[in-house]
């Protein structure tokens, strides 16, 4: 088979689908070698997704309103057997079968809380999607639950492939973390978020949970922010400065990729209080760091920390104070979750995820 990939959006951002694109092209590499393969880049794109396979650069950039049309233009030279789109919104034609991976359906959940690019981009978009798509990957059984239920999609035309942790998220010996807080000018101590800096993760909830707290548990460590500034970025720093929170919160745009597991290692405990999530990969980087996790019990957090750390409401900041508190306060049980959140870590694998989408090509031809 020829097996087509897009790759663009690597070029545009950084974590989330983008890291998925990369390490399951990196796990096909070495998995596949049987088959064909194109990945595709941006045409700005300077550094490479790939090894052993081929790559092509397109003109066609991601999310543009004519996107699906440039696309067809551009992939008709290719003769592709598959094209798996990996931010499912494909081409008109793009190959002769077409694969698309729904992460998730918070645009269609929470519609305000995206910016009217986003629900133009997606809402206007998702139904044709999975209707032309001759086979959906999803991200978790919550993803493939929804594209059920709220796109009368039928469940036989949906798998799920969880994704995997990358080996170097793991426990990292202490004087390394040493030199990383000096590096970055973080505190010895600190409670961890890690994603986007919009309405959707629930930073508002956070920072109410946050001050209650400190009012129960006078020194208890910061919070770290870690990530990248979304949607209503000033209406959250404001925010915190009303709540007279600007020396405990600790925001970091400016960490490398390459650092995250001294992050992870660093935390007390990660917080991850989404009002939605397609998967969570920071519960799961956090965990293989033997850092617990403290998440949301909504969409596919449950079924990724499963019963390591604790589960909170995020429409109730005092559950997530609560949550905190023990975490923060039993020494005893956070040593026993560091064990079982290694454990846990170790049943996500990126090969695994290949495989599973190698199974799908090949059902397809």
């Amino acid at each position: 088979m020829h097996i087509g990939i897009d790759g663009r959006l690597t070029y545009y951002r950084t974590g989330g689908i983008s890291t998925y694109i990369r390490r399951l092209i990196e796990a096909l590499e070495i998995l596949d070698t049987d088959n064909r393969y194109t990945v595709f880049h941006s045409r700005k794109a300077q550094d490479s997704l790939v090894t052993r396979f081929q790559q092509a650069k397109l003109w066609t950039p991601c999310h543009h309103r004519l996107e699906r049309t440039g696309l067809t233009v551009e992939l008709a030279r290719f003769n592709l057997d598959i094209l798996h789109s990996p931010d499912f919104i494909p081409p008109w034609h793009g190959a002769k079968r077409h694969v698309i991976t729904v992460h998730d359906l918070n645009f269609l959940h929470y519609p305000d809380l995206l910016t009217a690019e986003s629900r133009r981009y997606y809402n206007d978009q998702i139904v044709a999607a999975v209707r032309q798509a001759d086979h959906i990957l999803a991200d978790s059984e919550a993803t493939k639950a929804d594209i059920v239920e709220m796109l009368g999609v039928p469940a036989a035309k949906i798998t799920v492939h969880m994704l995997g942790v990358e080996e170097r998220f793991r426990p990292l010996p202490d004087e390394s973390l040493q030199t990383f807080y000096r590096e970055y000018d973080l505190p010895a101590q600190y409670i961890l978020f890690v994603g986007t800096f919009e309405p959707r993760k629930n930073i508002g909830g956070l920072l109410a949970a946050y001050r209650a707290l400190r009012n129960e548990l006078p020194d208890a460590p910061p919070i770290v922010l870690a990530g990248r500034r979304g949607w209503m970025f000033d209406e959250t720093m404001a925010r915190i400065r009303q709540m007279g929170l600007d020396a405990h919160i600790h925001w970091r745009e400016n960490i490398p990729d390459d650092a995250l597991p001294a992050l992870y290692n660093g935390a007390q405990v990660l917080v991850t209080p989404s009002f939605y999530e397609g998967f969570g990969l920071p519960a799961l980087e956090a965990m293989a760091c033997g850092t617990v996790p403290i998440v949301s019990n909504r969409s596919s957090l449950p079924e990724v920390v499963g019963d390591i750390g604790l589960q909170i409401n995020p429409d109730d900041p005092t559950t997530l104070t609560q949550a905190l508190y023990h975490a923060l306060t039993d020494s005893g049980w956070l040593r026993r979750m560091q064990v079982a959140a290694l454990e846990r870590a170790r049943l996500f694998t990126w090969s695994h995820t290949a495989a599973i989408t190698l199974s799908v090509y090949r059902s397809l031809i």
